[in-house]
């Protein structure tokens, strides 16, 4: 049975099909673009546990989450509550983001953000730093590992982050082998939607030292929180708690176990 992520990916890449585009051209362009804010460097200058914030209005799960939510100020906000990076879903048929929502909400804030979307062509990579993007989102389970080495390449190149998302130990080993220095942990399986922290806990004890370790999906709040921290983690991203929330300033500390 396919899963949502068979689906979505199904549908970028028969958008990438119709690429026209000049890579080389969208190298140099992306190469030119200011310096970028270094996503990486903010989450392991953190002292604890840093937050990743996610500006998200729906989910193929989920379905509605928040859409009606102003980018720039939901940005502030999670700046104002101590987040350390922001995470923009810029996918518009699954999840009714958009390029503005990221560069409104990055205009307002000195965060680093994260470009979340499906990475299936290099020209995607480019199109991330163009739109003023800090870091790139490349999920194992949607490519070979000939197409993640050369998208973690090109990101490289053009001066960009590259948040590389596992979901077990053979992915984890084939982001390793093209050098990933920021390493998600997608505790959702695919098949299922469950979420199953266990795994989490067990792969954080697999990242080595030198590679930030990020735990997405499923952050409920503090206490997840504080043992996904417990377990080595050094940061999380989250979306739907706090999209949802009705304190999200509170919600961070929470997350962040301040209070």
């Amino acid at each position: 049975m396919p899963t949502y992520l068979d689906r979505i990916l199904t549908a970028h890449r028969v958008a990438a099909r119709g690429e026209l585009r000049s890579l080389g051209a969208l190298i140099a362009s992306a190469a030119n673009m200011p310096p970028p804010r270094g996503f990486r460097d903010a989450i392991a200058g953190t002292e604890g546990l840093a937050v990743i914030a996610e500006i998200k209005r729906r989910s193929p799960s989920k379905g509605d989450l928040n859409v009606t939510l102003d980018p720039a100020d939901l940005a502030m906000t999670y700046e104002d509550g101590g987040a350390v990076c922001l995470s923009v879903l810029t996918d518009r048929e699954f999840f009714g983001g958009s390029a503005s929502d990221l560069t409104e909400a990055r205009a307002v804030t000195k965060l680093p953000v994260l470009r979340k979307d499906f990475t299936v062509a290099p020209h995607d990579v480019c199109d991330a730093r163009l739109m003023g993007a800090d870091c790139v989102l490349l999920i194992v389970a949607a490519l070979n590992a000939g197409e993640l080495r050369d998208f973690h390449d090109v990101a490289m190149e053009i001066g960009l982050d590259a948040l590389v998302e596992v979901h077990d130990e053979p992915e984890l080993e084939i982001a390793l082998e093209v050098g990933a220095r920021v390493v998600g942990v997608n505790q959702r399986d695919l098949v299922t939607f469950e979420v199953d922290h266990e795994r989490a806990v067990r792969m954080a004890a697999a990242i080595p030292d030198d590679v930030v370790k990020v735990a997405e999906s499923g952050v409920r709040g503090g206490d997840d929180a504080r043992a996904l921290r417990e377990a080595g983690y050094d940061a999380v991203l989250v979306g739907e708690t706090l999209v949802t929330a009705a304190d999200p300033v509170r919600t961070i500390h929470e997350l962040r176990g301040d209070v």
